[in-house]
């Protein structure tokens, strides 16, 4: 059933667990997500970023995450990851997504308020949830350049009344030792900052980044007060491996084949996360 981000994260609030937020750039990822989702019969979030536009156009992809989500036995928001302009969020929000994330992080504080703000006002015209962020990650989503210094991006927990009362966002993604992509060294969380920005607000807290960290850790992160985890590079990679394995078998195959074994192998990385983020394992 299609549900918005509020409802989704409020269930999570409710019962001391995380929603889990995958990208779905593909049908193999998107029946991957929601199959395991269905299983353990928990809450989801489908995603579209930005940044995988030209592997899927959103016009494409997204009537079919939003049929998908639909037709589930259990709640979907439907969200556009790091939406990075206002048309392209818009256009998202047009097509019927409940949600959209308006990732302005990289600009000054200062444009960062003014710019979703102004996305704010628009989507909650239009029934639309919006997360921003506050702070950065320290490489981009998509890949890109690392920050010399990460800490120097992290979430400052004084500004975060100020920016939601500016900006009207209905969550907040933080910033606290996480980074998009595979990590090539195991990353290290400040965890006082989430416990520090919880103080100054209910309202749904978001991490970007989850791949690649323990199960103590996620559980940390939730005690703490995350509410939102967005994971998705290494269910890929995972799908990848099990393509590659499954094409160095033979001498000729067809992509159906590959492309159902990498389906079900993110599968099995989606519910064993969700197995996680639920309190179910």
């Amino acid at each position: 059933m299609l549900a918005s981000l509020k409802e989704v994260c409020e269930i999570a609030k409710k019962t001391k667990t995380a929603v889990g937020s995958f990208n779905t750039p593909n049908l193999e990822c998107l029946l991957a997500v929601l199959d395991a989702a269905q299983t353990l019969h928990v809450p989801v979030i489908a995603a579209h970023a930005q940044c995988h536009e030209d592997v899927a156009p959103l016009e494409k992809i997204g009537p079919v995450m939003l049929e998908l989500a639909r037709r589930a036995s259990v709640p979907v928001c439907v969200h556009l990851d790091h939406g990075e302009d206002f048309e392209y969020c818009k256009r998202a929000a047009e097509l019927g997504f409940t949600s959209v994330m308006i990732d302005y992080s990289a600009l000054s504080y200062g444009e960062n308020v003014q710019g979703t703000k102004a996305f704010v006002d628009y989507a909650h015209t239009h029934g639309v949830d919006v997360e921003a962020e506050l702070g950065a990650l320290p490489q981009r989503e998509g890949g890109g350049e690392s920050a010399a210094r990460p800490e120097e991006l992290y979430t400052k927990p004084e500004l975060v009344e100020e920016y939601l009362a500016r900006t009207g966002a209905d969550a907040l993604a933080i910033a606290f030792g996480t980074a998009h992509g595979i990590y090539k060294t195991k990353p290290v969380l400040n965890m006082d900052i989430i416990s520090e920005v919880r103080k100054h607000t209910d309202l749904p807290l978001v991490m970007h980044g989850g791949s690649g960290i323990s199960h103590e850790e996620y559980k940390e992160v939730i005690r703490r007060g995350i509410n939102k985890i967005n994971y998705y590079s290494y269910m890929s990679y995972e799908g990848y491996a099990a393509a590659k394995a499954a094409a160095g078998k033979k001498d000729a195959d067809f992509f159906h084949n590959l492309a159902l074994k990498a389906q079900k192998a993110m599968e099995q990385n989606a519910l064993q996360t969700l197995k996680v983020f639920s309190g179910k394992e």
